[in-house]
């Protein structure tokens, strides 16, 4: 009983760790190059980064499978590499969380950088720092909060991704089983006793997570 329990929420913890690195990386990277370019077409890419708050996730572990899947390009250099499809893996479970992730680290990370005043930018370029250096440590430490707000609201969704993960991943105990996944499972078993110390299990581990945030915020 205990290590059935125990399973999703380490693997779900794991997979939502590693999903909120890449998050923070990918989240950072396009959110400062976005906040201080303008091109054309920029609303159009800045609605596809925005894409997986709207779409159900049903529609965006389907277009992951297209993507990743076996008859896709990417999917088979994926197997030619690593000798194995991503679909069914752990990292299938990954990608799907940090997609889904994603825009709220983009947003809020975003937010922050375009909330910088240009004059402290400026006056540290003409002080010979360059973009690397401004970023580190300029860009970075003014936009801290919106930063760590985005870290921990796209762990949090991390955490509880659903639909995708489902499709994209599956639901192989001990491989790609999440806490999500688990609970449904456990409702479509019958077993209300399990799935209620999942459902709190979550509900806890997330409502520490929100009201750090909002502490934090005060």
């Amino acid at each position: 009983m205990a290590t059935d329990f125990w399973s999703p929420v380490k693997l779900s913890i794991e997979v939502a760790s590693v999903a909120g690195i890449l998050v923070l990386i990918l989240g950072l990277f396009f959110a400062k190059m976005m906040a201080n370019t303008k091109f054309k077409g920029k609303a159009v890419v800045e609605t596809i980064f925005l894409l997986p708050l709207v779409l159900p996730p049903s529609v965006v572990g389907f277009l992951l499978i297209v993507l990743f899947g076996r008859n896709s390009v990417v999917g088979q250099l994926i197997e030619w590499i690593f000798k194995q499809p991503v679909m069914f893996t752990w990292w299938a479970a990954v990608i799907a969380s940090t997609v889904v992730a994603f825009p709220l680290m983009y947003q809020s990370a975003k937010s922050g950088f375009e909330g910088i005043d240009e004059d402290i930018e400026n006056a540290a370029r003409v002080d010979g720092a360059n973009e690397y250096q401004l970023f580190l440590t300029i860009s970075i430490p003014l936009s801290l909060k919106a930063i760590i707000s985005g870290t921990i609201l796209s762990f949090a969704r991390a955490l509880g991704e659903f639909g995708a993960t489902l499709m994209f991943a599956g639901n192989i105990p001990g491989k790609t089983q999440t806490i999500s996944t688990a609970i449904y499972i456990a409702m479509d078993s019958g077993n209300m006793d399990l799935a209620w110390l999942w459902v709190m299990c979550l509900v806890v581990i997330s409502f520490f997570m929100l009201i750090g945030l909002q502490l934090m915020k005060s």
